[in-house]
């Protein structure tokens, strides 16, 4: 029996829940094939039951090959996709095609991948052009009449422009999903988010584990046995902090590993969830504070991710980081 992740869940503001753990399905390179099919289905096998793809990531086919090979029911799972950058007008043309690509009928979750816009050139547009981030969202709103989004929400937003968006918003977005770890840990925007009920969902949680192996990261895994990983320890530092993780991985034991957390969250399931789950991995309020506080240690203020520009004292996709709402620091990024 699959180890029961489906049990840990946080409940969104429309009402509905997500799994605490899912799987991330941005594979480096964009492209459908076989191996994202192979992926999800593993993952599925194992118990995940939250998938999360994108447009943007050129494989939405091949995991709703996935879906439609797998044994689970497609009411068993939760399945999030986003709206490209180049797509911000014409949302609902894009979000139709995502449907079609994956092969369902709807979606839990659609969110707008970044706040910034491209024209039909592939040019981005500035913040004040139109679509701005506010109208695309707007779009994104009417989705909502017919059930085929359940529910909406927004990645790579700032206290910025989360600010500027909930001035115009007559629906508070369900999740933001940023780039999320000790070494780059957003206090502000969780706090932030917390507070009006927008969760946040982790991506890079495990910081591709170019800091993973860290001597501190490594003491906290030991002092919970030899079977406990660090991957473990980053996973459930972020769900007891109350956000959900993404973390990708192709190799089976590694995507197994995952999932064989018991996080301290309050979860649905009963006596048996417990019985089949796996390692307990319950972090001290000395251990969580470690971990807060990890990003202060020389050099490890920082993203992990590859979309960073030095241009303009920084800037990502177009535009400025001071457009985004991400504040500069000596050796990384306050997102």
């Amino acid at each position: 029996m699959p180890a029961a992740v489906s049990s840990r869940h946080f409940t969104l503001n429309n009402g509905t829940s997500i799994p605490a753990v899912g799987v991330g399905c941005w594979m480096g390179v964009c492209g459908e094939g076989e191996h994202v099919t192979t992926m999800v289905k593993t993952a599925l096998d194992l118990g995940y039951r939250h998938i999360d793809t994108a447009e943007n990531y050129g494989n939405e086919q091949s995991v709703g090959k996935a879906l439609r090979e797998s044994r689970v029911p497609r009411d068993e799972l939760f399945l999030t996709t986003k709206l490209d950058q180049s797509d911000h007008g014409r949302v609902k043309e894009a979000f139709t095609t995502s449907l079609t690509k994956l092969g369902v009928d709807y979606v839990d979750l659609y969110l707008m991948h970044w706040p910034m816009a491209y024209d039909e050139s592939g040019n981005t547009l500035q913040p004040e052009d139109s679509p701005t981030l506010v109208e695309t969202w707007r779009e994104m709103e009417r989705l909502l009449s017919d059930g085929k989004a359940k529910a909406i929400g927004v990645s790579n937003f700032s206290v910025q422009t989360l600010t500027e968006l909930l001035a115009h918003a007559s629906v508070v977005p369900a999740v933001n999903q940023v780039e999320l770890h000790p070494c780059l840990p957003q206090h502000e925007l969780v706090d932030f988010c917390s507070k009006r009920g927008i969760l946040l969902t982790a991506y890079s949680p495990v910081g591709k584990t170019k800091f993973a192996d860290d001597p501190a990261i490594t003491a906290i895994a030991s002092g919970h046995g030899p079977a406990v990983t660090n991957a473990q320890v980053l996973l459930s530092w972020g769900v007891q902090r109350g956000t959900a993780v993404i973390p990708k991985t192709v190799h089976a034991e590694r995507l197994k590993e995952n999932l064989q957390v018991i996080f301290s969250v309050p979860f649905c399931g009963g006596p048996d969830d417990l019985e089949h789950s796996g390692q307990l991995v319950h972090l001290s309020a000395a251990e969580m504070e470690t971990l807060d506080q990890f990003h202060g240690k020389p050099g490890m203020h920082r993203s992990v991710c590859g979309f960073h520009s030095a241009e303009l004292g920084g800037s990502c996709f177009g535009w400025t980081y001071a457009q985004l709402g991400w504040a500069m620091a000596v050796g990384g990024i306050h997102l």
